[in-house]
C-alpha cells in the first residue's frame, strides 16, 4: 500500500519478492539433506568428492549425487575434476561457488583482515625468516610428542596437512628413510601469490615446528609456488637427518 505521495509503507518495503536466483537458492537449501551437504562443503578446507561427502554424513553416494548436481545447476557449487590417483575415471570434487552465500560460516571480515595484516607486516619490514620463525612457534604448539619413528612422523604430517586443507600426496623414494609430500591444494594460494615470502614462510615454519615437536624426522627441503617444482616438502628420517641437517 502506497502513501498519498507515492512512497511505499514500511510493510511494503519489507515484502520484497526474491529474485529468481535467490528463490532457487532458498528452495534448494530448504531441503534438509541438501542443507546438510552444503554445510559440510562450506566447512571443508578443500573440495570434496561425492564419496567423501557421503561418508561424512553417513549417506549413500546415490543419495548425495543428485543433491550435489542440483546445487551445482543453480550455481551454489563448483565442480573440479581430479585426474590424479588410481587408474580409472577422474574424480569429481565439489566446493562452494565463489559467490555462494556463506551462511555465516566464514565472516567476510576474516579474509579482509588477513590481507590487511599481511600488508602491515610487509610494510613493517617483516622478512621470510621472521615468518618462518613465527610459523615454527605455532607448529610446535600444534604438534604433540610422537613415538619418534619416521613412519609415525610422516603419518602425523599427512594428517595435519589434510586438516589444514592442503590435500597432501605422499611420494615415497626408494630409500625408506626419505619421502616427499606434495601439496595438491593450497588454501592460502591467493594470499601466497601476492606475498609468497610471508605466506609460504609461515607454512614452512608450521611444518618445521610440527615435525620437530613430533620427532622422527626433519624437513630437509621446502618448495613453494615460486620454484620450478612447487608446493612440496622433503622429509628425511632421524638417522639421515643427523647427517644432512646443518
Amino acid at each position: 500500500m502506497a502513501n498519498d505521495d507515492g512512497a511505499g509503507t514500511v510493510a511494503d518495503a519489507d515484502h520484497v519478492e526474491p529474485s529468481g536466483h535467490r528463490l532457487d537458492v532458498f528452495k534448494a537449501l530448504g531441503d534438509n539433506t541438501r542443507y546438510a551437504i552444503y554445510l559440510e562443503l562450506a566447512r571443508a578446507p578443500r573440495p570434496l568428492s561425492t564419496a567423501e561427502v557421503a561418508a561424512s554424513l553417513d549417506l549413500h553416494v546415490n543419495t548425495v549425487r543428485p543433491h550435489l548436481e542440483r546445487m551445482r545447476d543453480i550455481g551454489l557449487l563448483e565442480l573440479s575434476v581430479d585426474a590424479r590417483g588410481d587408474v580409472g575415471r577422474p574424480q569429481h570434487r565439489y566446493a562452494l561457488a565463489e559467490d555462494a552465500p556463506s551462511l555465516g560460516l566464514e565472516p567476510p571480515v576474516f579474509p579482509l583482515a588477513t590481507r590487511l595484516l599481511l600488508r602491515v607486516a610487509a610494510q613493517a619490514g617483516a622478512s621470510r625468516e621472521d615468518a618462518v620463525e613465527i610459523g615454527r612457534e605455532q607448529g610446535r604448539q600444534d604438534g604433540s610428542a610422537g613415538a619418534g619413528s619416521r613412519s609415525a612422523c610422516v603419518d602425523a604430517v599427512m594428517a595435519r596437512l589434510a586438516t589444514l586443507g592442503f590435500d597432501p600426496a605422499l611420494i615415497e623414494w626408494p630409500r625408506r628413510d626419505r619421502a616427499t609430500v606434495a601439496f595438491g591444494h593450497c588454501p592460502f594460494r591467493d594470499l601466497a601469490e601476492s606475498n609468497p615470502d610471508l605466506v609460504c614462510g609461515l607454512h614452512q615454519g608450521l611444518m618445521e615446528g610440527f615435525v620437530a615437536r613430533h620427532g622422527g624426522g626433519t624437513v630437509a627441503g621446502f618448495r613453494t609456488l615460486v620454484d620450478r617444482d612447487p608446493c612440496a616438502m622433503d622429509l628425511v628420517g632421524i638417522d639421515e637427518a643427523e647427517v644432512v641437517a646443518p
